[in-house]
């Protein structure tokens, strides 16, 4: 019997195999998340977790064994952060799906498979509403979420998902079950270590039950949708219009994006314009009406070639949809590297028109969506993988956006997470300083360095 056998026979003995996958046919739909990443490794084994003491077995077995283990949600990380190594384990907490609602705290005690979209029914079933809403949340995990710190089109107003986010149980790299915060507003208990592990990517721990706050209900929304022959006048009404206020939404897509989703949904989209907003009031009564004459005021005096307002939620959310379809829909047009670059607002312009000088410098098409009122953009490099030349390229362009995104004192990553695709460029954003107070958080917490390997540092 070979090593890598005894190496399955131990784990199998350790934690059942009812839930250890090994087939290659199988496993290799474990190798990457969407990123896709062209050095995912091979794993020894695939886990479908579906407790929290499945995560403990095959943490102190790891342990034991000096084996890594990358955790993995759903499989929608746009960063490479689910990425398998050799021989080690892909433990996936997909079949960890229980949900509880209470309504009177106004919280949901949630496992980590479950998706956002469930979260949102579940919440809806009691007239509540969980706000992060990720352009991918009929898809994407909510352990993945807090994994991340994901974030969304209503962030703007309402938050990231760590704003939502009460209490954590977390697996320690040895073993250890730690239950942080819990269903309580205010709690000033010790030291922030809920927040610790939010955004952390599971190079900390893995997150086996989430706590979340709810609010009520979203009330009713206008959407205004406003086109532009100049990028220019688009982001002028961006900055008029969250100076003014804050939307529930407020989104920015160019001519690349709009045309890939005209091409997949058929919808009428000026396939002319250089720009499109999609901006959002759900302020309650005369305030909405305040709100959306204020955003379509703004898109006009900065330029706007054609502004709609609507009160008719299925037609608001049909542009809604259009915006959230944008990835796929230009995903269609060949092989992407995806950013999440973001800047602070007065620089959203420089950003989006120094995207465009990168573009043209390295002679490929970058698409550009945004969560416009946050300043948070999602350049799209489109390259051809069979053209070597065009590759080299876009992974040339895919550094120099991020790079800009420095220099304008922004960040390499608002809501996907730096996972082994961005890691690079982690050090030019924060410091040498803060690198070294992260290795020793890491080292603190998980010495053996098996936890999530080759993410983030």
């Amino acid at each position: 019997m070979s090593i890598i056998d005894d190496l399955v026979t131990s784990l199998t003995d350790a934690v059942g195999a009812a839930i250890v996958v090994t087939d290659p046919d199988i496993t290799a739909g474990y190798r990457q998340d969407w990123a896709r990443d062209p050095n995912a490794g091979t794993p020894l084994a695939v886990v479908r977790a579906t407790s929290t003491a499945d995560v403990r077995a095959v943490m102190l077995w790891a342990t034991e064994h000096s084996v890594p283990v990358v955790p993995r949600g759903a499989g929608s990380g746009l960063s490479g952060g689910a990425t398998a190594v050799d021989g080690g384990i892909v433990l996936t907490t997909e079949a960890m799906r229980a949900v509880t609602v209470d309504p009177v705290t106004r919280t949901a005690v949630v496992q980590p498979g479950l998706l956002n979209v469930e979260v949102k029914a579940a919440a809806a079933e009691h007239g509540l509403w969980y706000p992060p809403d990720p352009s991918s949340f009929e898809m994407c995990s909510i352990g993945g979420n807090a994994a991340t710190n994901a974030g969304g089109l209503c962030c703007v107003k309402y938050g990231v998902t760590t704003d939502y986010i009460l209490g954590l149980e977390v697996v320690l790299a040895d073993g250890t079950v730690v239950n942080l915060g819990g269903p309580r507003l205010k709690d000033s208990a010790g030291l922030s270590l809920t927040k610790l592990f939010v955004g952390s990517e599971g190079v900390l721990g893995i997150i086996t039950e989430v706590t979340l706050r709810l609010i009520p209900a979203q009330p009713p929304a206008s959407t205004v949708v406003a086109t532009f022959t100049r990028l220019s006048d688009a982001t002028d009404a961006i900055l008029a219009i969250t100076r003014s206020l804050r939307p529930a939404m407020l989104e920015f897509m160019d001519s690349t994006s709009i045309n890939a989703v005209e091409d997949a949904m058929k919808m009428g989209l000026d396939r002319t314009a250089a720009a499109m907003l999609i901006a959002r009031s759900d302020s309650p009564g005369a305030h909405r009406t305040e709100e959306t004459e204020t955003m379509a005021a703004a898109c006009t005096a900065a330029g706007a070639d054609e502004v709609f307002v609507t009160d008719d939620p299925d037609e608001g959310e049909a542009f809604a949809a259009a915006r959230r379809f944008a990835i796929p829909a230009v995903e269609r047009t060949g092989s992407l590297l995806l950013e999440d670059v973001g800047v602070p607002l007065p620089a959203l312009a420089d950003l989006v028109q120094g995207i465009a000088k990168i573009a043209d410098a390295r002679g490929v098409v970058v698409a550009v969506i945004a969560h416009a009122g946050d300043g948070n953009t999602h350049p799209l490099i489109v390259f051809d993988p069979e053209d070597a030349d065009m590759e080299e390229r876009a992974h040339q362009a895919f550094g120099e956006i991020m790079t800009l995104a420095i220099s304008l004192g922004g960040t390499i990553t608002g809501e996907h997470g730096v996972g082994r695709l961005k890691k690079a460029w982690l050090p030019d954003q924060v410091g040498e300083d803060v690198m070294e107070l992260t290795r020793r958080i890491k080292h603190a917490l998980d010495p053996a360095g098996i936890l999530n390997p080759g993410a983030v540092l």
